[in-house]
């Protein structure tokens, strides 16, 4: 029998597919985090192309790549880390829940 899956927005299909009713497996739990932890970063660094460009007209071109170059590894940084602690959460979360439903199981079967 086929379950039916939840229909999430483009973004959340994108960045966190999973409904939270289960741990993630360490599969998922790198797929979210790699992803985070690359796609965020790249749009940042995209959008801070413009402002590069126009703050640091005569500055050397080592200067910028140092400069575009931290604010990636900044991003990376920051956004594995709040991946990381989404997954963390999601899975303390699904883990009490799962505890919840066979405590309440246990509870009926023994009456």
């Amino acid at each position: 029998m086929q379950q039916n899956q939840p229909r999430f927005s483009p973004l959340r299909r994108l960045f966190f597919p999973f409904t939270g009713e289960e741990p993630l497996t360490r599969a998922q739990q790198v797929r979210v985090i790699a992803l985070w932890a690359i796609v965020l970063p790249i749009v940042i660094l995209i959008c801070s192309l413009p402002v590069v460009a126009i703050y640091h007209n005569g500055a050397s071109f080592q200067k910028i790549v140092l400069l575009l170059l931290l604010i990636f590894l900044g991003g990376v940084i920051i956004f594995a880390l709040t991946a990381w602690f989404v997954v963390w959460a999601v899975n303390r979360s699904a883990r009490l829940v799962q505890q919840q439903r066979r405590a309440a199981q246990s509870a009926t079967m023994n009456e």
